[in-house]
């Protein structure tokens, strides 16, 4: 990757080389990252229809006295971060915080890399006269708002430590995944041509390093495929990636690079399709083609021109097969398996949740979850899986009035309440600290950072 500083692409390298000498099951040992919207970690479900062995949830949830996220006794929240903070660049703190990623640094540090769903036109909160490297400007000049900010906090207190602008001049970057070596994929959500907001195509995949210190020279990585991209996740075992699209059609890809851990050198775009039969469509909002809980073999077609100047990836693959899903969000790898969201699935069109087993290099689909109610799942969006094993979602729906909650789901399928959002906005970027000890969570307008700390380790009754 090119961009950003020595140091950077020193620590980059070297955790490249790690993850090359490394085995699926030696690579925790070596890098300690958890991403929201896309991640790794050592925690994986059972199957669905296994017996929850504890008590469903952590109790009841307490009215927050703030009014602003309510949480199970035991639990509090720190606002770490909020839109119009000063950051330590001289900029401030922008607006719709979305996917993040939490990574463990020297000095006993982290950094949560987050992204910043900005279209043109929005504020960027970038320094005044700043020469920051941008991927784009708009015509008149002006670097486009969209990017990440790095949080960097001390790894016992939670206290920042600084936070600064570290990608920018991209276009909606909504969610993202960390990579094995180290750096955060962010995602753009937008197919922007060259017109009156942009000089250059957008749609791409950016790859910020955790270690750095400043914005990074951007690079997209085009061979991953250009369309409204949500989350992704690398394989420790294989290095491919895996990404998710955030349409009523989308496609779930995989990018299987042409040296793993090098993903600016190139490599295969393919879509997940049914090995047998002539099934296309795992939505089920007209028939009941997907079954809970039910394994289904798998293919991987080739899509030629991942570039794709006409936006129609989708389109192309589902004419050779591939098979559409409603919205795909977040995803998260488990051990040898990983989870990804489907916002808008279903029949009752509130959410759906699917796992894919990556036995044989991805080889098995199965419908996890499929809410009925929205007291179940409603919307769901962002991905993490808690110390505990469980998975956590974020809750992303437009009712009138909003709604959110942050919901867990056991081992076999079923949801309970984690916390529930008190004002008009959406919960993004859920991951855990290396230690288990807290989980952090982006609000998503006005934008605030929160940590959340309790008895992660332990449901109560």
């Amino acid at each position: 990757m090119r961009g950003g500083t020595g140091t950077q692409q020193r620590s980059m390298e070297i955790g490249r080389r790690q993850f090359l000498n490394a085995t699926g099951t030696a690579f925790a040992a070596l890098v300690t990252a958890c991403g929201g919207g896309g991640g790794s970690s050592s925690g994986s479900p059972a199957p669905t229809g296994t017996a929850s062995a504890r008590p469903i949830g952590y109790g009841a949830l307490v009215s927050d006295p703030a009014a602003l996220l309510d949480l199970p006794q035991g639990f509090s929240y720190r606002i770490l971060s909020a839109r119009g903070d000063a950051m330590s660049d001289g900029g401030q703190v922008p607006d719709n915080a979305d996917g993040m990623g939490c990574f463990a640094l020297p000095g006993r540090r982290l950094a949560l890399v987050r992204n910043h769903e900005l279209s043109p036109g929005a504020a960027s909160g970038m320094p005044t006269g700043a020469a920051a490297p941008g991927y784009d400007t708009n015509p008149a000049g002006q670097t486009l708002p969209g990017g990440t900010t790095t949080i960097l906090l001390d790894a016992t207190t939670f206290a920042v430590v600084g936070q600064f602008r570290s990608l920018a001049g991209t276009i909606r970057n909504c969610a993202g995944g960390v990579t094995p070596w180290g750096s955060w994929l962010s995602c753009e959500e937008d197919t922007t041509r060259p017109g009156t907001d942009a000089l250059h195509d957008h749609g791409f995949v950016f790859e910020v390093p955790a270690s750095a210190t400043a914005p990074v020279v951007p690079v997209p990585l085009t061979a991953m495929g250009r369309f409204r991209h949500e989350a992704a996740i690398v394989d420790p075992a294989s290095g491919n990636v895996f990404m998710t699209e955030d349409r009523d059609d989308g496609l779930l890809y995989r990018f299987v690079p042409a040296q793993p851990g090098r993903l600016a050198e190139g490599g295969k775009l393919q879509a997940l399709g049914v090995a047998q039969g002539s099934r296309t469509d795992a939505r089920n909002w007209t028939a009941p083609d997907f079954p809970g809980g039910v394994w289904t073999d798998i293919r991987w077609i080739d899509l030629a021109d991942p570039e794709s100047p006409a936006d129609d990836l989708r389109t192309r693959g589902l004419a050779a097969g591939a098979l559409r899903f409603a919205r795909g969000e977040g995803i998260h790898m488990g051990t040898g398996e990983f989870y990804f969201v489907c916002t808008s699935g279903g029949a009752a069109r509130i959410g759906q949740i699917f796992r894919v087993d990556l036995a044989g290099g991805g080889s098995r689909l199965q419908l996890f979850v499929e809410s009925t109610s929205p007291g179940q799942l409603n919307f769901g969006d962002n991905i993490t899986i808690a110390p505990d094993g469980q998975l956590v979602v974020c809750e992303d729906q437009g009712s009138s009035p909003v709604d959110n909650h942050l919901r867990g789901f056991t081992t076999a399928g079923e949801s309970y309440p984690i916390a529930r959002l008190r004002t008009q906005s959406e919960l993004a970027g859920a991951c855990f600290s290396p230690d288990g000890k807290a989980l952090f969570l982006n609000i998503y307008s006005p934008a605030r950072t929160l940590a959340i700390t309790g008895p992660w380790q332990h449901l109560t009754a």
